[in-house]
C-alpha cells in the first residue's frame, strides 16, 4: 500500500487506518499492490482503490461482497478515530466501479435539477439506498435556487429536489 497524507483530525490514527483496512482486503486475498489509498480533501475522502483482475467477488449479487467491505471500512475507522470530532467517509473502490457510480449520480442529481429549474417545480428521484442519496444531497448542496430532501420511509426513501424561486 501507498503512503498517503490524511487531514489533520485523523492523524494520529492513520496508520491503524491503514493496517487495519490493509489487513481486512488482506483476508480477500488482495496484496498490498492491488490497493492505492488516496484522500480527497475537499470530499473528506479516504480511497482504498483496489485494481486487481480478481475482484468477480465483489461484483457478484449487485456488488453485494463490495458494499459489505465498504461497510466493515467504515466501521473500522469508526472504532480507531474514536474521539475524533469529525471522521472521513471511507470508500473502498474496485476496479474504479464506485468512482464511476458516484459519477452517474452526480449526472443524475444534476440533470434532476435542471428539470426542477425548467419546470419550477419539485422532482422526486427515484429510490436509493442512504449512501446514494448522501451522494446527491452533497453535489446539489451548494447549488443556490436547489434544495434536497429526503422522503418516505424503507425502500420507498427517496430523493426531492426543490427548486428555489430567487426573491429579487
Amino acid at each position: 500500500m501507498r503512503a498517503f497524507l490524511l487531514p489533520k483530525h485523523l492523524l494520529m490514527a492513520h496508520e491503524h487506518i491503514q493496517k487495519n483496512i490493509g489487513e481486512l482486503l488482506a483476508k480477500f486475498g488482495y496484496t498490498e499492490q492491488d490497493i492505492e489509498i488516496a484522500y480527497d480533501e475537499k470530499t473528506d475522502t479516504l480511497w482504498f482503490s483496489i485494481t486487481s483482475p480478481h475482484t468477480r467477488l465483489l461484483f457478484s449479487r449487485d456488488a453485494e461482497a463490495l458494499h459489505a467491505l465498504n461497510h466493515l471500512a467504515t466501521k473500522m475507522v469508526e472504532q480507531i478515530a474514536r474521539g475524533q470530532e469529525k471522521l472521513p467517509r471511507v470508500i473502498v473502490d474496485a476496479n474504479g466501479f464506485e468512482k464511476k457510480k458516484i459519477e452517474t449520480l452526480k449526472t443524475l442529481a444534476h440533470m434532476m435539477a435542471e428539470r426542477a429549474r425548467y419546470f419550477k417545480s419539485s422532482i422526486d428521484v427515484d429510490p436509493m439506498p442512504a449512501h446514494d442519496r448522501r451522494i446527491i444531497h452533497e453535489f446539489l448542496s451548494e447549488v443556490a435556487d436547489i434544495e434536497t430532501e429526503s422522503e418516505g420511509v424503507g425502500p420507498k426513501r427517496h430523493v426531492v429536489i426543490r427548486y428555489l424561486e430567487s426573491k429579487i
